[in-house]
């Protein structure tokens, strides 16, 4: 009986709570002027969209899960509502929650363009002509997409089809990979450069003398305590590697340590948009 209550609560929280922010997102949307830019009008735009789905998913919602989901989608409206009010010059707002995703994709923090199949492609930390194109930032079909404002929503089809297509994948590799995008000094190279040499040196050195140590003394002092016991074999270290982030925010590589006497880098785990593919 006292379970069932306790589930019924939290049902009606998570309704609430996802409500909550729906309906600021509908004030919002209904409330604040198109403009005359295009980056105004298309981050509005994407906020209606997140608008009518949150609403479906609240209609359709009959779990906490379920109710955190439109939650999400409220939220992530709300994202394109303050990019149109950063657009229009005018006061963003509050901040909001953090979206799910958002914490490993970074933000694009310098201008970039690349050419892909002999079309140009922009990345921008501002709006602009050019640039009209917001994403909030996130995982979009397993890849992150730094937050920022491009050219084209190119990640659309990815995000609606959950896999990435060939020219969809050229063009992430463009904008946000070493081996082809310019990002100038202290960019992206020089975040997944020193995080990877960081992580690797800190966590293979200290893995490697707490791994030999540990094993060697408690080895030493089981062999004394018993005849029959041989030494002991002690796991390795487990030491994170060094975080430093680039031209994107939270850039940087997140090294694995010494585990059991042997190397594990683990992946790269980048805000700035490589995911180790």
């Amino acid at each position: 009986m006292w379970g069932r209550k306790r589930r019924e609560r939290e049902l009606a929280d998570a309704r609430e709570e996802a409500l909550r922010w729906y309906e600021r997102l509908g004030g919002q949307v209904m409330n604040l002027p198109k403009g005359d830019e295009p980056a105004t009008q298309q981050a509005l735009v994407d906020a209606s969209e997140r608008y009518n789905a949150a609403g479906g998913q609240l209609d359709r919602a009959t779990s906490v899960t379920q109710y955190q989901l439109a939650r999400e989608t409220a939220l992530e409206g709300l994202s394109y509502v303050r990019a149109a009010r950063v657009a229009m010059k005018l006061d963003p707002g509050p901040p909001l929650p953090p979206l799910a995703g958002q914490r490993g994709a970074g933000a694009i923090r310098q201008d970039r363009e690349v050419q892909v199949a002999g079309q140009s492609y922009r990345a921008s930390a501002n709006p602009g002509v050019g640039t009209p194109y917001y994403y909030p930032g996130g995982q979009v079909a397993g890849r992150p997409v730094p937050m920022g404002w491009y050219s084209e929503p190119w990640w659309k089809t990815a995000l609606v089809a959950g896999a990435w297509g060939v020219g969809s994948v050229l063009i992430f590799d463009a904008l946000l990979a070493p081996s082809f995008g310019d990002f100038g000094h202290g960019g992206y190279d020089s975040g997944y450069d020193q995080g990877y040499d960081a992580g690797q040196n800190q966590g293979y050195d200290q893995g490697y003398d707490a791994g030999q140590q540990q094993g060697y003394d408690q080895g030493y002092d089981a062999g004394q305590d018993s005849q029959d016991q041989g030494g002991y074999d002690s796991g390795g270290y487990d030491q994170g590697g060094y975080d430093s982030g680039g031209g994107y925010d939270g850039g940087g590589y997140d090294g694995g340590g010494f585990d059991g006497g042997g190397f594990d880098p683990g992946g790269f785990d980048g805000g700035g948009g490589f995911d180790g593919f």
